[in-house]
């Protein structure tokens, strides 16, 4: 019945925004409240899940968002995304451009949260598609394809790290294994079915205005010589990243987990604080080091943060719709369905958190439940534990949709309609998942 009463919800949801043509803030938070009260859950808690969930939501991300759409915009204002641009065509040429993106894009999600990666690398990618002429969407698929393997496969990102720490896997192993996998899940995923997508979802590559991130990268064009070296606006770009290997790193090899070093990078690796810091040497190397007055940096930054502000209340809305799931049970009663199945570990593993992830809509939440149903089936068993870790993650990726929030981050950053996204963003996350499977179990042979 629970299952029955989200599938009723999301069809009542498409219709609110399809249909009836009402903005999708209000038909998220009509419906989140009606699949409540379907649930059955107490009426003094619905209000609470809502808003707990909207603000749990915007409470991780908004900062990252925020300081993110200000940092992309400076780089473009300044020329900087112009000259990375360019600089990158010249170096591989504008046919081999999209494996450069993928390759560009699969660096930096190493290092980088999904959300992070996305107003980083899309006013980038942006500047590049205007520079070459093609689809932003077909430099855009493949970029987002990068930053979800790598978010959901390897450590240091959440998902993996914590669930190696559930199943007392190789946190080294599971990094190791997820590199193998994520490489050709990489390539199937991105550049590949980039070429698919392009036949069943056209209008999405025809689409000539940008979404709210893109509008980010949306500056003046300057001559070459007017934009800043590349150096400067790489490493302005890529600060993020480097701040973040750089905590990782010390935080790895530091023995005392609770002294003062420890403590300071985990600070200064938080991506709320990384994004302030690379704001404040953007100001620097893309503005005053360019006789670029504060008031235009700062007039600069107030535009980036209108551009975003819809998208932040659909992205809120998104989790409250997903809050309201989780409290009102549905993924206790998809564990029942699974309590006591046969299936291989590595594939019941995929499948729960599959499941979880479809009803739910939080990959998080997916793996972490996944792993408390699994770890007693795994009691007895020689299962590789690295795998098991890859297999829940490839599980909680699959077919993001209206409960997910990363569904609407994707929808608004790229301008796309409900049809358009499910047709490129769900399909997406559908086939990393599915053919992260496939290389997982592929991979258990020899090890």
């Amino acid at each position: 019945m629970p299952l029955f009463i989200v599938a009723l919800g999301i069809i009542v949801l498409l219709i609110l925004i399809m249909k009836w043509n009402i903005h999708t803030f209000i038909s998220l938070i009509i419906v989140a409240f009606l699949i409540a009260l379907s649930l059955g859950m107490p009426l003094k808690n619905i209000v609470a899940s809502i808003e707990s969930g909207m603000g749990g939501t915007l409470g991780s991300i908004a900062f990252v968002f925020g300081l993110g759409a200000i940092l992309g915009k400076l780089i473009a204002n300044a020329g900087g995304a112009q000259r990375i641009a360019i600089t990158l065509i010249e170096k591989f040429g504008e046919k081999q451009i999209q494996w450069a993106v993928v390759i560009a894009s699969f660096i930096l999600g190493i290092a980088l949260f999904f959300e992070v990666g996305l107003v980083l690398l899309i006013p980038i990618v942006y500047q590049i598609a205007k520079q070459t002429k093609v689809s932003f969407l077909s430099l855009g698929l493949p970029m987002v394809a990068a930053l979800s393997v790598t978010h959901g496969f390897l450590p240091p990102h959440p998902g993996p790290t914590v669930i190696a720490q559930e199943y007392n896997a190789n946190i080294g192993m599971v990094l190791l294994y997820g590199i193998i996998v994520a490489i050709p899940t990489t390539f199937i995923s991105g550049p590949f079915f980039a070429r698919f997508a392009k036949k069943w979802a056209p209008t999405a590559f025809d689409k000539l205005e940008s979404g709210s991130l893109a509008e980010i990268g949306e500056a003046k064009q300057f001559k070459l010589e007017e934009t800043p070296g590349f150096g400067i606006s790489a490493f302005t770009a890529l600060f993020p990243v480097l701040l973040m290997m750089l905590s990782t790193i010390i935080s790895l090899f530091q023995g005392d987990k609770s002294g003062f070093i420890f403590n300071f990078f985990t600070m200064v690796g938080s991506p709320t604080t990384v994004m302030l810091l690379s704001v404040l040497l953007a100001i620097y190397t893309m503005g005053l080091a360019r006789n670029i007055p504060m008031k235009e940096l700062m007039s600069a930054a107030e535009s980036s943060i209108r551009s975003i502000a819809m998208m932040l209340l659909i992205i809120g809305a998104g989790g409250a719709l997903k809050q309201v799931l989780i409290d009102g049970g549905v993924g206790d009663y998809v564990a029942i369905l699974f309590d006591g199945s046969s299936i291989s570990p590595i594939i019941l593993a995929w499948l729960i958190a599959a499941v979880l992830r479809i009803a739910q809509g939080s990959a998080t939440v997916a793996a972490l439940t996944t792993a408390g149903l699994v770890i007693p089936l795994m009691a007895g068993s020689d299962v590789n534990l690295a795998l098991m870790v890859l297999a829940t993650g490839a599980g909680s990726l699959i077919a993001s949709h209206v409960n997910d929030t990363g569904f609407w981050i994707i929808k608004e950053s790229f301008g796309l309609t409900i049809k358009e996204t499910f047709l490129t963003w769900t399909m997406l996350e559908t086939v990393i998942s599915v053919s992260g499977l496939a290389f997982i179990l592929l991979l258990n042979i020899f090890v």
